[in-house]
């Protein structure tokens, strides 16, 4: 009886892990959608077949533990009856024994064809065809097996319980030799005998009909079956007259890549060693009635930055609780230095979007517990030599004011800090799981999260948005994908964006808004949680602002839609028309370009939009063959264009305008002079910016000094047709690019705002797309000094360079650079003749 309890204990607990199934099998809701090898709904798939698995496991393993237990007591029992009766003749195992063994037998054999019959349907999720799914081989030879080695498991059974009845063990052992050797010819030897020879030597007509089934449920399981197309009639030059018209997306140009703007704002924005800025995140809102992008990020606080004679466990979870509001920076803009342009920065926050609310005690970097409200007030800022305090007044948190509520923490932390630190009142508060993504996990564990929570501010207060997602890996039919960096069995076939999770950074309250009340898993949990899901109407219309296509979304279904967007199977058999991620050239090696979001007009929209965007290249070739955008903005959140261009045209891909950067003689030369004199050039990505029917590209190029983590905005290149342009600023590049006369320098305020697009006398009109860059020191005209004098100039202006380097006088450093580059360009002017 007590073995039976332990067993029993064990048994329920490995029923009680799968919770979540179990609830799912009760309030599944039907996908509408029926699967075209046996006509199931989807959610047959989805929901009943991983109950029906886990409880065929669960039977299983207690059949094996009934069966250990029996032969375990019987082992004793005939061991005793065989030394009581030896000597006394024969012995034979008793009919009870024998019958309670036949029986379990027959139990197995029951099993196995519940099995067999389970992995029926798990056919459609077969990997043995071309495609993922049951192909002709499954559906013509593997189907037929298992209702045939199903139904002679069925007769073993029976025939074991015959066997009790005749006692006699013939018709048990006949019955399961016939299993045995069905299972091993019908089931495995027949269905391989068919794939090579029927199936191999004529696939493509053959397994047709299933090609054309894994495409239609992979395209609809990953949402690429809504993928608007378009094709461009590609021209080669963007025109001048799109600086008028598409004023807001050459306004909206990023300029700043978000690694070196990281470390760019943890230099000039950080403030003091303890705050530290994490991942940059891009978004759009309205400032002053105009619509921009730009670029932001949390100024958290780390304790372990703290220095040395700080590191008490009073100031690490007492005083210093939270971090501290947020910078934000124009995204095609910077200072005279080459800084970024910043809209909010320092502490307290100053900017044109009200903060009232800045502290962070919620957020990426909070990886610690903090205790408030007690008698050591918590540090707020720095202001002066003593700092701001303040005290949490925020509505969450865990009450820790009596002796058994600390004593229950203490024993949790395994901290005695909570019992004898006499600064904790009876109004204390403790603040734990502050870290974002931990706390929605604990809260909704089913949920799949994006990788990068993003920062927002709305109504004087900062919100993290996380996008989540539904998955699952058993609809029929659709290809799995594996994530970058995941392990196997974390794959899925279906995916869906249907919540986005806000948390207050301040009080951590989460709320999780339905985005996609279509989508039959998250109907499934807001049945088994109804009071965790929020209508996404009733999200805050400035929280729904922020809201935008997600990058983790994106980037699977561009890693699908390299192949799914072929819709012929046989088209998709030869993968004659295979897309594939172009290469970029970041800092100083290739990697794939990466999705990214930009405001632009769409091809045949008149109105400016947020979107995230992909370029695409065919399969082992450089050049660009369409692009991919994902819409953020209302009323067309959530929908997906690719454009395609003409195949029988050269569009230059990243890489291949990269190429010709690095081939260009004035642009090489300025690279290797600055690597080689105590600098580092990092070159940003390269943005493929669609225009009308033409593209224009713009890379963006960053100066380092080797001493200092400190990149500089100090060139920008940009590249239409077969012209490249570097120069010191957007504005600049754009008005050489087209032909334009730059227009005047109008320094103010630390920064230089410039016009593109004051045209030469012609019909062309005028545009002001408002940009903010760095201005070089000047230099002599080309043609008013002799080659001499510019290489002194050259000479001088680099010596000048590197003593402001060496005494970290780095926005002098950045002028003689700029001059350095002005004289080089001149000296080329200068001895073109002689070439």
């Amino acid at each position: 009886l007590l073995v039976g309890a332990l067993l029993a204990l064990f048994m329920g607990l490995a029923a009680a892990g799968n919770w979540v199934v179990a609830l799912q099998f009760v309030n599944r809701t039907p996908f509408g959608i029926a699967d075209p090898a046996f006509g199931q709904d989807v959610s047959f798939y989805v929901f009943v077949m991983p109950m029906l698995r886990a409880a065929e496991g669960w039977m299983f393993t207690s059949l094996l533990l009934v069966v250990l237990s029996v032969v375990g007591v019987y082992a004793l029992v005939l061991t005793y009856e065989l030394a009581v009766n030896i000597g006394q003749g024969g012995f034979k195992v008793p009919p009870g024994i024998r019958a309670h063994a036949l029986a379990l037998a027959a139990t197995f054999f029951l099993l196995l064809a519940a099995n067999h019959v389970l992995d029926l349907f798990d056919l459609t999720r077969s990997t043995r065809g071309y495609a993922f799914g049951a192909g002709f081989t499954d559906m013509n030879a593997q189907v037929p097996a298992q209702y045939i080695v199903a139904g002679l498991a069925v007769i073993a059974a029976i025939l074991c319980i015959v066997s009790i009845a005749t006692r006699g063990l013939r018709p048990a052992i006949v019955g399961a030799a016939v299993w045995a050797g069905a299972l091993v010819v019908v089931a495995f030897a027949y269905p391989a005998f068919v794939q090579n020879v029927q199936v191999a030597p004529n696939q493509l007509d053959k397994e047709r009909p299933f090609i054309e089934r894994n495409i239609t449920s992979t395209r609809h399981a990953f949402g690429l079956d809504r993928v608007q197309q378009s094709d461009v009639t590609f021209e080669d030059t963007v025109p001048t007259a799109s600086l008028s018209v598409d004023r807001s997306t050459y306004n909206n140009i990023r300029l700043w890549d978000p690694r070196p703007l990281r470390d760019t704002l943890n230099q000039i924005q950080a403030i003091r060693p303890y705050y530290q800025f994490g991942d940059v995140d891009v978004d759009r809102y309205a400032i002053s009635g105009e619509y921009m992008q730009v670029m932001l990020t949390a100024r958290e606080l780390v304790t372990d930055l703290l220095p040395q004679e700080a590191q008490s466990w009073v100031s690490r979870q007492l005083q210093y609780t939270h971090g501290y509001g947020v910078a934000m920076t124009r995204v095609n803009a910077a200072t005279q230095e080459g800084l970024p342009q910043l809209i909010i920065s320092d502490v307290p926050p100053v900017g044109p979007l009200p903060l009232t609310r800045p502290e962070i005690y919620y957020g990426e970097k909070t990886d610690r517990y903090v205790i408030t409200n007690t008698s050591t007030p918590e540090f707020d800022y720095p202001k002066g030599d003593a700092g701001a305090f303040t005290t949490y007044a925020g509505g969450n948190g865990i009450p820790i004011g009596s002796v058994w509520e600390r004593f229950l923490f203490a024993t949790k932390f395994q901290d005695p800090n909570f019992m004898l630190n006499s600064a904790i009142q009876p109004s204390s508060k403790l603040l734990y799981r502050r870290n974002v993504r931990d706390r929605v996990n604990q809260i909704a564990p089913f949920l799949r999260l994006d990788n990068d929570p993003y920062i927002v501010v709305a109504d004087g207060g900062l919100y993290w948005i996380h996008d989540a997602y539904t998955t699952t890996d058993r609809y029929p039919y659709s290809q799995p994908f594996l994530p970058s960096g995941a392990r196997r069995g974390q794959g899925f076939n279906y995916i869906r964006n249907s919540v986005k999770i806000v948390t207050n950074a301040y009080d951590g309250s989460v709320h999780f808004y339905v985005t996609d009340p279509a989508d039959p898993l998250i109907q499934t949990y807001a049945r088994i949680f109804p009071d965790l899901f929020t209508p996404v109407d009733q999200a805050p219309a400035s929280i729904r602002a922020h809201f935008r296509y997600p990058e983790d979304l994106f980037q699977t279904q561009v890693n699908m839609y390299q192949q799914y967007h072929m819709e012929d199977p046989r088209t998709f058999y030869l993968k004659e028309d295979l897309w594939a991620i172009p290469n970029e050239q970041f800092s100083d090696h290739a990697q794939p370009v990466a999705p990214y979001y930009v405001i632009m007009n769409l091809p045949g929209e008149t109105r400016p939009e947020f979107i995230l965007m992909m370029p695409f290249a065919p399969s082992n070739r450089e050049n660009m063959i369409g692009w991919l955008a994902a819409r953020s903005d209302e009323p067309n959140y959530g929908g997906l264009v690719v454009f395609k261009y003409p195949k029988d045209k050269l569009i230059f891909g990243p890489s291949q305008v990269e190429t010709r950067i690095d081939q260009d003689p004035t642009i090489s030369a300025q690279f290797t002079l600055w690597n080689q004199s105590g600098s580092r050039v990092i070159r940003g990505n390269m943005l493929v910016i669609p225009i009308e029917q033409s593209n224009l590209y713009v890379e963006p190029i960053y100066l380092q000094a080797t001493s200092s983590p400190l990149p500089e905005l100090t060139r920008v290149i940009v590249s239409t047709g077969n012209r490249i342009v570097m120069t010191t600023t957007l504005t600049d590049g754009l008005n050489q690019l087209f032909g334009l006369q730059p227009a005047p320098a109008q320094p103010g305020a630390g920064q230089t705002t410039t016009t593109p697009g004051q045209p030469t006398p012609g019909p062309t009109p005028p545009v002001t797309p408002t940009t903010a860059s760095v201005t070089p020191t000047t230099t002599a005209p080309a043609g008013t000094a002799s080659v001499a004098d510019l290489v002194a100039q050259a000479q001088d202006h680099f010596q000048r360079g590197q003593d402001a380097l060496r005494n970290g006088d780095f926005a002098t450093y950045g002028n003689e650079q700029r001059a350095l580059q002005d004289a080089i360009n001149q000296l080329v002017q200068a001895t073109q003749g002689n070439r």
